[in-house]
């Protein structure tokens, strides 16, 4: 997985009339595989995921009683390939740093880190799950923490200090190990999604003007941050991996975008409509479908 190295500079004020308000939020993420039951497994033991619901074509996994993560099945789904938009990561934001070094200690004991970095606003540590999706599990610092320079939040990427992490685990001792919860923190949430996108510019298009977030990074050339409320990113897109065709079959099906209220929500409705969207009606919301084939549903904060 590919770590950055470089500053950014997040606009600190980034409200406009047309922005999402502060209380947008990534709702849940929805995953398609052939079979579920290897990722159900990861998400549960390996991540910390409690056990939402259970049916015949999918499983829904979250934290503290919150949805979280919706595995689907398709035994027909097509593997995702090297051309395929879709999942970078998912991100699931602990409230703590115990928390976050006791997901690290899980992850040490059942699986593979892959990178872990310091990005000043947070600490990040990154694994992929069996079916090849990123997945990112990061705490936030204070925002009173976040340095500013120029009227901007400033971003970096270092090395994340592991064992100064790990000193931090709630786990009690047990012989020569140390021995944590099997689940998350029930605070846990879905902090950002990370995608794979084929071009910089329509992404922007759709995720600034149709959906209305600001840009949280200055535009770089192959990656850019969107966020509400001048939260570091409540989506991040990028072309690392040159990416040409449309998301399908397994991966990343659809994610939540979640508002505050009525108001909010139409605010994104007629912005999508005045983009060229075309929308799918529900009670609490809609879905609309962004430039690389993905899925985004909008949504109240409490509708289903």
């Amino acid at each position: 997985m590919t770590i950055l190295t470089i500053v950014y500079r997040i606009r600190s004020n980034m409200t406009r009339p047309s922005s999402l308000p502060s209380g947008t939020q990534i709702g849940r993420v929805s995953l398609l595989a052939s079979d579920r039951s290897e990722l159900v497994e990861f998400y549960r033991d390996v991540v910390g995921l409690e056990m939402c619901s259970r049916s015949s074509g999918e499983t829904t996994l979250g934290a503290g009683g919150r949805a979280l993560l919706v595995i689907g099945e398709d035994q027909n789904a097509a593997p995702r390939d090297r051309t395929k938009a879709g999942l970078y990561h998912t991100a699931f934001r602990v409230p703590s740093r115990t928390a976050l070094s006791d997901a690290l200690r899980r992850i040490r004991t059942q699986w593979e880190l892959e990178g872990a970095s310091d990005h000043d606003v947070s600490e990040a540590i990154y694994l992929t799950d069996p079916a090849g999706n990123g997945v990112e599990i990061y705490r936030d610092r204070p925002r009173d923490r976040w340095s500013t320079s120029g009227g901007h939040v400033e971003m970096g990427s270092k090395p994340l200090d592991l064992e100064s992490l790990l000193a931090a685990s709630s786990g009690q001792p047990e012989g020569e190990r140390i021995v944590i919860e099997d689940v998350i923190d029930p605070e846990t949430t879905v902090g950002h999604v990370h995608l794979e996108v084929s071009a910089i510019d329509d992404a922007r298009a759709f995720y600034e003007d149709g959906i209305g977030f600001d840009i949280a990074v200055e535009p770089a050339p192959s990656v850019l941050f969107f966020a509400a409320g001048g939260y570091h990113h409540h989506v991040a897109v990028n072309t690392w991996n040159r990416r040409s065709a449309p998301a399908s079959g397994q991966g990343v099906a659809w994610f939540e975008i979640t508002v505050p209220d009525e108001s909010a929500l139409t605010a994104v409705r007629d912005r999508v409509r005045a983009t060229g969207g075309t929308l799918s009606e529900h009670d609490d919301g809609f879905d609309v479908t962004d430039p690389d084939g993905i899925e985004v549903r909008v949504r109240l904060e409490n509708g289903t």
